[in-house]
């Protein structure tokens, strides 16, 4: 199982942290892409990352990003790149020195578009992130390459917001996932909305499903996150686990639906899979992270309420697989560990799922 991301300017990260023997420096390749497909790589996917890698700081991303195991397709030109330096050594994060790099140009942007449709039809499964700045690239780029992925068979995933999110959706999206905070930035949910009242949030998501979006996925914070999924709403309560870090866990959830997803989960059973993989991020200084084995057991943890259509029992344990021909939590695991295939997982693959 294979997804790409269209990550159009990953970021090389520096974090600063305390040691009992002086300052820890810590090197990453970072931005929504990187963390949305680190965790789709630790749940067993095979990632394609499309992005431009610009300047010094390119050549070190690249190095990062194939050390964990990405396959890297790079646009590659001079120029500055995306980074930040940050300090962490009191235990809130400081920023010392951040740049968003600098705008692509006609011809990197045609490049990386081309690359991303090819991978794209290919892998059948693209997940749209976007890039730190808000200038370095044109937003209609979402609108295009939703379009002509989803007219040539692929499936499209975007987490994005503002302007971003507006064309991606005219362009039409099979998942949006968006959180209360950008809704209510963008004027679809009130100012002065109850935060107990879902009322409010379901009707922007069926104003979202109006505009382009099959299925919505709104989190909330702390509080279960809703999921508008077909002509069911369903709320989604996740394990509570003491936080390290909260950055990155809306990421972990997104690159941990894509997985289900991938693996051929309807999206009732990978919303569950997203859930695990955002709660156990929440526990880790490494944004995207966490090991497929502690996401399956987290995965019994999870509740899901239907709120509104079919199957209004309440709770019941979301990791039930009620599907047939479907991979279960077990075989999602297990496509994690080379060489421990499942005959379930055997059989899903030979047919072409």
């Amino acid at each position: 199982m294979d997804a790409t991301i269209f990550a159009p300017s990953p970021t090389l990260t520096v974090t600063i942290e305390d040691h009992e023997s002086g300052p820890d420096i810590h090197v990453h390749a970072g931005g929504q892409g990187v963390w949305q497909a680190r965790m789709l790589r630790r749940l067993g996917v095979d990632v394609t990352m499309c992005c431009v890698l610009t300047g010094e700081t390119g050549l070190v991303v690249r190095n990062l990003l194939t050390d964990e195991g990405f396959r890297v397709i790079a646009v590659e030109r001079a120029g500055r790149g995306a980074a930040y330096v940050h300090d962490r050594r009191d235990g809130a994060r400081a920023a010392i020195a951040e740049t968003q790099g600098d705008r692509l140009g006609r011809h990197e942007l045609d490049e990386l578009y081309g690359a991303t449709l090819r991978e794209g039809i290919d892998s059948r499964l693209v997940l749209l992130s976007g890039p730190d700045g808000d200038g370095v690239l044109p937003h209609d780029t979402y609108r295009r390459l939703a379009a002509d992925l989803r007219g040539n068979g692929a499936r499209v995933v975007v987490d994005l917001a503002g302007e971003r999110m507006t064309a991606a959706l005219e362009g039409g999206v099979d998942l949006l996932k968006v959180s209360d905070e950008e809704l209510r930035a963008d004027g679809l949910l009130p100012e002065d909305a109850d935060e107990d009242d879902t009322g409010p949030i379901i009707a922007a998501m069926e104003q979202l499903r109006e505009r382009g979006a099959g299925d919505v996925i709104v989190t909330r914070g702390g509080e279960p996150f809703l999921v508008l999924d077909g002509d069911r709403v369903l709320e989604v309560t996740q394990p509570q686990l003491q936080a390290a870090e909260t950055r990155g866990a809306g990421d972990s959830l997104t690159g941990g639906v894509c997985a289900g997803l991938a693996a051929g989960e309807r999206l009732r059973d990978a919303i569950v899979t997203g859930a695990a993989a955002g709660a156990l991020n929440v526990t880790r200084h490494g944004l995207g992270t966490g090991d497929a084995e502690t996401i399956r057991r987290l995965r019994d943890g999870v509740r899901v309420r239907v709120l509104r259509g079919e199957d209004v029992d309440g709770d019941r344990p979301a990791a039930e697989d009620d599907s047939r021909g479907r991979v279960s939590p077990d075989g999602l695991a297990s496509l994690a560990q080379p060489g421990e295939e499942t005959e379930e997982v055997r059989g899903h693959r030979e047919e072409g799922a």
